[in-house]
């Protein structure tokens, strides 16, 4: 009897140290996940910092002088505008942190300003390339169109959320290779089938486009405080007519929670057009002097690099237009419809004999 009673008590203490044991593995295993995954989330959360940071304005003109050294290229007419081009669309996929906007794990994944910025340079890479297909490389409508454009410029056009098979990232390579041929038949003497026509059409072409994002681009800006907004769809031409009726007054407010979203966006096109102008600037050159325009142009790039001041505040700040705090977006929108403007009085002197 006193045997059994020691048995069975051994064997009580045996499994309770045994569930004591595994209680205290558990436990250590618990400790080690959550250490793990705090450590995960700072460091996501230091380098979504780092990636947060928006590239800075570099001197495209000297970059694409150098870049011409260095490959023993001449630096011919449009050498300047087809390395901004290029500069820009290795940006979106090399900058810190690489393309975001496809990301699907954090920090990429919890970051919303940057990829909006990045969206803003997409814009202004895709309305380039497609001037450069249909205008820039051809000497009139019947020409045939230069055959590394027409790969690139359906490229920079693949869908910019595509996670895999095939990634945005490398059909956008795909388009950076095709401009690089372009870039380098172009410089060559020996390839004259490749060609940048700097004329004052082609840069009014170009202009076009711009001024129409801009004009949106400070249109949804203006929005953050709410905006009353009539349907001028049919103003001016009493024969006009539309699908269907107008709204008529009508107010307009983006949401809260977009405003940055609009706001970084604008960043990103005014930063990617400082470089497009700039580099136009340089090869357009001789024609802007011929129309009395250069001035003009420079205002522009004023304009817009006045949009690229550091931000202080920690947040896009939404204030009323009259009220205590500043509203970021109205100050860009003022910017923007100013560089719109100019745009306009430039095309008008492109456009005079």
């Amino acid at each position: 009897m006193i045997k059994h009673v020691i048995s069975k008590g051994a064997d009580f203490f045996r499994h309770r140290k045994e569930d004591f044991q595994d209680y205290l593995g558990g436990g250590v295993l618990a400790r080690i996940i959550g250490v793990v995954l705090s450590i995960y989330l700072l460091l996501s959360l230091a380098i979504g910092w780092w990636w947060s940071h928006e590239p800075e304005l570099i001197d495209i003109k000297q970059y694409a002088a150098e870049h011409a050294g260095e490959q023993n290229r001449s630096p011919v007419t449009g050498y300047t505008t087809t390395t901004a081009l290029i500069y820009l669309a290795e940006t979106l996929l090399d900058k810190p942190g690489g393309y975001l906007r496809n990301d699907i794990f954090p920090p990429g994944l919890w970051l919303d300003n940057i990829p909006r910025w990045e969206y803003g340079v997409l814009v202004q890479v895709r309305d380039l390339a497609r001037v450069y297909r249909k205008d820039l490389s051809r000497s009139q409508s019947q020409s045939v169109e230069d055959k590394d454009l027409t790969i690139a410029e359906p490229q920079f056009h693949f869908d910019n959320n595509s996670w895999a098979i095939p990634s945005t990232e490398s059909e956008y390579r795909r388009g950076i290779k095709a401009t690089k041929k372009y870039l380098e038949r172009l410089s060559d003497p020996q390839q004259p089938d490749a060609q940048f026509y700097a004329r004052a059409d082609n840069l009014r072409a170009w202009l076009s486009d711009v001024n129409n994002r801009l004009g949106s681009l400070s249109r949804r800006l203006s929005e953050s405080v709410g905006r009353q907004q009539l349907d001028l769809g049919l103003a001016g031409d009493a024969n006009a007519e539309q699908s269907t009726v107008g709204e008529g007054n009508q107010v307009h407010k983006t949401p809260w929670l977009e405003i940055d979203n609009v706001f970084y966006e604008a960043r990103g096109t005014t930063w990617a057009l400082v470089h497009i102008f700039k580099a136009v600037e340089h090869d357009f050159r001789a024609v802007l002097e011929n129309k009395n325009a250069l001035v003009s142009l420079q205002q522009i790039i004023l304009e817009l690099e006045a949009t690229q001041e550091d931000i202080w505040s920690p947040m896009v700040l939404n204030g009323s237009g009259f009220g205590l705090l500043s509203n970021h977006s109205l100050t860009m929108s003022s910017y923007i419809s100013r560089a719109s403007a100019a745009i306009i009085d430039l095309r008008s002197l492109l456009q005079q004999g």
